[in-house]
Formats: structure tokens, C-alpha cells, sequence
């Protein structure tokens, strides 16, 4: 079986809701990415094979075979297919695992993974909220599955609270959480250590090149008084991801290809695993995959140099942390979602970007990549950089 190789991997600075990139529909900004792959390489677009984008909530701009209509809004030619991917928060990693599957498999030799969100454009749960308020149909949780858990619903709100719980965590724990995200990508943006990787975006105020739910100046006291979303509970929008418009992508390909199109990989793709489990809790499984993925991979935590584990809520992270003894200075080391905002399908190679791109510039070897998922999902990532 041939390697995977990572050739480029690029995203858009995050934009906050109803800020800079409010006014990019959420395929153009899906087709500058694809652009930026192309132009950074330069590989000729018409020998990609596939596009496989990630998008959580496939409605309205983000409707009618969203992935296809990002690459009719690039310069690629029509001839390049695509198809959109949705596994929740993770979309765009498992939008990475399939290409990598398929170049490996030497089925198809050059492959885009990306993902793409305006959660402006397209707000979150927008696919369900039509249908329950014009009381068509019952929901995605049928009846049967609301008995089998004994549950209503299922949250990931109230999944963070149980781990949080579970964990020890208070709200004080969180809260400093938070604000050494926002400290740690303040610190990452004034360094430019986030240049490589982003692809500007033009807005009526100039190039979109800095992200936008950062914010420099945080203090505890300021994060400590946002609401909390549950009373008597310790999660607040504060120490939880943002909203964020974005999108983001990277090449892959496998020997056959570096060498046909004269490409140097800048990583290698070394483990790719998917596990799923409670349903309820929810976004405790990134522990139990990383577990396997490590397992599988024949490593251990403490050979991973980086770990980008997703700020869904401050306590994934930190459950994470603690109940794999991992290294706190090897994690989310330019900040997280909580600073530099969660775009939903598109956080998966968003994620892998700064991952590859940071583990090169400090000339470290293994980087490991988890997201939690809706329905008790989570997708691990291991690469190798070059």
C-alpha cells in the first residue's frame, strides 16, 4: 500500500459572526482555498482527481451539492468532481482520512480535502429549525432512539457540563482555560506565526488576513462574567468555541504522485482512526480514540510533539489532557477554537493546517489531531511532518 502526503495545507483567517467575511458566500470562500492549493504548489489543477469537503449544516448557500459548487467557484476545470462530507465538528478530518484512504489505496492519485462553513450565512442547526417550525416531520432523533437512551434530545451543551463534572472541573478551571487561548493566539498572530498558512480573502475593509475572535486583551474577570448557558452549570460562551465563518483545505497525494507532478510533501499522513461511543456525554471520545490511534500507531503520547485537541468547550480539551497524562505545553500551543473560532466543517483541516505548519517551524516529527463529535464521534489524525 502507497503512503499518504501532505503537499500544502492552507485556511482563511477566522471571521466572526457578522464581521469580516459576513459578506463571502460560503462556496467562494471554499473556492479561494482551493485556488491557494493549486497556486501553492503548482500542480496543474485538471490532475485533481476528487475534492472532498466537509460542511455540518448543508442548507441554503451550503445546499445542492455544496463541495461541487466550491470547486465551480474556483479556477479548477468542471472535469474535477466533489462530494460533501458531513461527520459534525470533524467533517473536514474525515474529509482528510477519505483522501488519504483513496491515494493510498492508489485508486486516485491526487486528492483535496477542505471543508468550508459561514455560520453567518448559513446559521447552525438552520437544516432542522425550518422543518420544526413549519412542524414537518419529527426531527433526526426518531422515537425509537429517544427510547433506546431514554433521552429527548441529545446536547453537546449539556455533554460538556457532564464532562466537566465527571472531570472535576469548576468554572474557575474553564475560565482560565479560556483565557490562556486567547493569551497563546495573540501571542501566535503577533509572531506571524499563522502567516504561512493563511489564504487572504478581500473585504470592503482590505485583506482578511487576521483572525478575528482573538482577543488580545481578555482578562478572567472579563470571561468570568459572561453568562453561563445552564444555570448552576460552569460552561459559558466564554469558554467555549465561537462562531466563526472559514474555510480550509489540503492537498494529498501518494508517491506515485510526487513524483509524476514533481511535489514535495511537507508531511506524511501516519494514522488515521474513527471511533464512536456514548451518544449522550458526547464529546468524551477524542480520550478513547487517541487511545487506539496511539495503539494502532505504535506510539505513545509522549511521542506526539504537538496535539491540536478541538476547544469545543473548554472541558474537552482538559478532560483529554488529564486522562491521557498528555504534556499541557505540547497543547493547542498557538491557542484554540475559544480564541480563533470553531467554523464547524471546515475546523477539521483548518486544525491540520496550523498542526503541519507549526510542527515544521519547530522542526518536531509527530503531531496528533482529535475532534470531538455530535453523535459520541471522534477522529484522530496522526502525521509525521517532513
Amino acid at each position: 500500500m502507497m503512503q499518504a502526503y501532505i503537499v500544502e495545507a492552507v485556511r482563511t483567517a477566522g471571521g466572526r459572526r457578522n464581521g469580516a467575511l459576513a459578506g463571502w458566500h460560503p462556496a467562494d470562500m471554499g473556492g479561494e482555498v482551493l485556488n491557494a492549493l493549486v497556486d501553492r504548489s503548482g500542480i496543474d489543477p485538471a490532475a485533481i482527481e476528487d475534492v472532498i469537503l466537509g460542511c455540518v449544516t448543508q442548507a441554503g448557500e451550503q445546499g445542492f451539492a455544496f463541495a461541487r459548487n466550491a470547486v465551480l467557484a474556483s479556477r479548477l476545470p468542471q472535469s474535477v468532481p466533489a462530494v460533501t462530507i458531513d461527520r459534525q465538528c470533524g467533517s473536514s478530518q474525515q474529509a482528510l482520512q477519505f483522501a488519504a484512504q483513496a491515494v493510498m489505496s492508489g485508486t486516485q492519485d491526487v486528492v483535496i480535502a477542505a471543508g468550508a462553513e459561514s455560520m453567518t450565512r448559513v446559521p447552525m442547526f438552520s437544516n432542522i429549525s425550518y422543518h420544526q417550525r413549519e412542524s414537518v416531520g419529527v426531527g433526526p432523533f426518531s422515537d425509537r432512539i429517544k427510547q433506546r437512551f431514554g433521552v429527548e434530545t441529545f446536547s453537546q451543551f449539556e455533554g460538556a457540563e457532564m464532562i466537566a463534572v465527571k472531570y472535576g472541573f469548576d468554572r474557575a478551571a474553564l475560565d482560565r482555560y479560556a483565557l490562556q487561548s486567547h493569551q497563546r493566539a495573540a501571542a501566535a498572530t503577533q509572531a506571524k506565526r499563522f502567516a504561512s498558512q493563511i489564504v487572504p480573502l478581500e473585504t470592503e475593509n482590505g485583506l482578511h488576513v487576521t483572525d478575528e475572535g482573538i482577543r488580545a486583551d481578555a482578562t478572567l474577570e472579563g470571561i468570568g462574567s459572561v453568562k453561563l448557558l445552564k444555570d448552576g452549570g460552569v460552561v459559558s460562551a466564554a469558554n467555549a468555541s465561537q462562531i466563526c465563518d472559514g474555510a480550509s483545505g489540503i492537498l494529498v497525494v501518494n508517491e506515485r504522485a510526487l513524483k509524476a507532478h514533481d511535489l514535495t510533501p511537507i508531511a506524511r499522513i501516519v494514522n488515521m482512526t474513527v471511533t464512536a461511543g456514548d451518544p449522550i456525554i458526547m464529546l468524551e471520545e477524542p480520550i478513547f480514540a487517541t487511545r487506539k490511534a496511539l495503539e494502532r500507531a505504535g506510539l505513545t503520547i509522549d511521542d506526539i510533539d504537538l496535539y491540536e485537541v478541538n476547544e469545543a468547550f473548554a472541558p474537552v480539551p482538559m478532560a483529554w489532557l488529564k486522562a491521557l497524562g498528555a504534556d499541557p505545553d505540547k497543547l493547542n500551543v498557538n491557542g484554540g477554537a475559544i480564541a480563533l473560532g470553531h467554523p464547524l466543517g471546515a475546523t477539521g483541516t483548518k486544525l491540520m493546517a496550523t498542526l503541519v505548519h507549526e510542527l515544521r517551524a519547530r522542526g518536531q516529527r509527530y503531531g496528533l489531531q482529535t475532534v470531538c463529535e455530535g453523535g459520541g464521534i471522534a477522529n484522530v489524525t496522526i502525521v509525521e511532518a517532513l
